[in-house]
């Protein structure tokens, strides 16, 4: 290959060769800079979506009501999605799935701009856009092994996307807190509106090789169930997905119950809220930056546990801080641990999985990640009203602790069972992850 296609401009040192190295690949790059631009606008309207529901109403059942609606499909139709994407072409179902989401965000701005939103218009178009993130999510997760040219840089991608995520993850709530304090919520439903111009554009752009026409030809249910098997009978797999959900369940409401803890704690306002969802970005950017400079995904299963107590640490602190220095900090520290945990659980089994598997098992990955959360953020809405918002963060970092350490109890046995797995795959030799686990290296599960 040619000097101008393994360097990239303004990467000179050693270092940031290899933190960037996945961007090499043309087709990644493109995804990368429009997915980057629409993010932004994905977290501007998140932190809008949250901020004008507690305003509305001033409930926190409300709240993770509203989070239940958009996460609740992911949990139902992620599954069946993941046999879709295994049978169709990704790209394609990925074009469908952001322009619908273009078109949720346009259609809340224009109830808002025109001072006719209500509660259920919130709560319907937040279960619209969960059925598209439910196809959404694991086509985007299957799709990123398609774009990069060296599958060696799969774990790098992964992070690199984990890093755009939480880049975009600062740069949003800041802006959304200045703009909601300015102009009002709508204006960020209409910004993150045409921000999905930039994806679609970098997608239409995108050149991937179709795949085979060997998927999809058992029986759907057939299919389905095949995929829930690979997953169970691989041991690692199951471990994450397992400690994922608890992790999903118990730890992500604090980011619904952020609004209250902003407003009646720290006694602030939007750009409060929005300073406090930034330093968790912060915090999770910096996890990327750690994540990406690694070579390989080997000896990564150490990681989950370690960062699931960071995690449940900052929160900890956050949940008793009056302080909002205090309150930052822990924040950074919480999406440390909290990207760290999420990211290291991808990389591994985006790893060891068997390509023409690899949709059902994202979409396993997608249902415990995401399906889990708005059971949690239902119950912990319900017991803020109750006990209080710092005493129910406090019980979900207790649970997330738990789970991290009997993870950690398990994970001299996982890490040899995975051994043999990254031994086939070479990901320390010349042969790629995208071939994922042979079925005795599954059995040694």
């Amino acid at each position: 290959m040619d000097q101008d296609h393994n360097q990239i401009p303004g990467t000179g040192t050693l270092g940031a060769r290899l933190f960037f190295r996945a961007l090499k690949s043309r087709n990644y790059r493109l995804f990368f800079m429009g997915q980057g631009i629409s993010l932004i606008g994905t977290w501007t309207q998140q932190v809008a979506m949250s901020w004008l529901v507690y305003r509305l109403t001033g409930s926190t059942i409300l709240l993770g009501s509203v989070a239940f609606c958009n996460q609740i499909p992911i949990f139902f139709l992620s599954p069946l999605a993941g046999v879709i994407v295994d049978r169709l072409e990704r790209k394609r179902l990925i074009l469908c799935t952001q322009a619908l989401s273009m078109l949720q965000a346009l259609a809340l701005a224009a109830l808002v701009l025109t001072h006719a939103v209500a509660v259920w218009h919130i709560l319907a178009l937040s279960l619209f856009i969960g059925v598209v993130n439910a196809f959404d999510m694991p086509t985007r997760q299957s799709f990123v092994i398609q774009m990069i040219e060296k599958k060696e840089d799969l774990g790098n991608a992964i992070a690199l996307n984990s890093a755009m995520f939480n880049g975009a993850r600062f740069i949003g709530p800041s802006v959304a807190g200045i703009l909601i304090a300015g102009l009002g919520e709508g204006i960020c439903f209409l910004i993150n509106g045409l921000s999905y111009i930039a994806v679609l554009a970098a997608l239409l752009a995108i050149r991937v090789e179709p795949r085979g026409n060997g998927y999809g030809r058992k029986n759907f249910r057939r299919e389905l169930l095949d995929g829930i098997a690979y997953a169970y009978n691989f041991k690692p797999i199951l471990a994450i997905l397992a400690l994922l959900s608890i992790f999903s369940l118990a730890g992500g409401p604090y980011i619904v119950l952020m609004p209250v803890f902003a407003k009646d704690v720290l006694h602030g306002g939007a750009q409060t809220f929005g300073f406090l969802m930034s330093a968790a970005g912060v915090g999770a950017l910096a996890s990327t930056v750690y994540l990406s400079a690694r070579r390989t995904a080997q000896g990564l299963v150490k990681m989950i546990p370690l960062a699931t107590v960071l995690f449940s640490f900052g929160i900890t602190v956050f949940a008793l801080s009056r302080c909002f220095q205090l309150s930052l900090a822990a924040l950074c520290l919480a999406g440390f641990g909290m990207l760290a945990q999420i990211a290291s659980s991808n990389t591994i089994i985006q790893t060891v999985v068997d390509e023409d598997k690899r949709g059902r098992v994202m979409s396993l990955y997608t249902a415990s990640f995401l399906g889990t959360m708005p059971f949690g953020n239902l119950l912990a809405g319900g017991a803020a009203e109750v006990i209080g918002v710092q005493r129910t963060l406090l019980a979900g970092a207790a649970i997330c602790l738990l789970g991290g350490v009997i993870f950690a109890c398990k994970l001299s046995r996982l890490q040899a069972m995975l051994n043999p797995a990254f031994e086939k795959l070479g990901t320390t030799s010349e042969e790629s992850p995208g071939k994922g686990v042979s079925a005795s290296a599954r059995k040694e599960g």
